[in-house]
C-alpha cells in the first residue's frame, strides 16, 4: 500500500455496469457536498431571521448527514487521505500565519 496514502482495506463491490453500494454512496455523498454549499449561500443571503433558522437547521443536518456518509466510505476504505509531511504541514502553516498577519484583526475585535 502506498505510504502516503490513509484508507481502510477496500469493502468489495461487484464488478458490474449496475450501481453497488459505493456508487450509491458516492452519488449520494456528492449531492450532500452541493446541498450544503447550497444552503451555505442561501444561509449567508437570508435577510428574514425564521428563514435562517429554518435554513440553518437544515444545513445542519445536511452537513451531519455528508460527515456520516464520509465516516461510512472511509470505514469501508472507499475514500482515502493523502498523508503529508511535518514540512508540508509547515509550510501550509507559515503560508496561513503570513496570510492572518495581514487582517485588519486579530480575533477580538478590530486593532485600535
Amino acid at each position: 500500500m502506498d505510504q502516503s496514502k490513509i484508507q481502510n482495506p477496500k469493502t468489495q463491490v461487484p464488478d458490474t455496469p449496475q450501481m453497488n453500494d459505493r456508487d450509491f454512496m458516492t452519488d449520494i455523498l456528492s449531492l450532500e457536498k452541493h446541498m450544503t454549499a447550497s444552503y451555505g449561500t442561501a444561509l449567508n443571503e437570508a435577510s428574514h431571521d425564521g428563514l435562517y433558522q429554518d435554513i440553518l437547521s437544515v444545513f445542519t443536518e445536511t452537513q451531519n448527514a455528508q460527515r456520516e456518509l464520509y465516516n461510512e466510505m472511509f470505514r469501508k476504505g472507499w475514500y482515502s487521505l493523502e498523508a503529508a509531511d511535518s514540512q508540508t504541514l509547515q509550510q501550509s502553516l507559515m503560508q496561513h500565519q503570513q496570510t492572518a498577519s495581514q487582517f485588519p484583526y486579530k480575533g477580538n475585535g478590530p486593532i485600535q
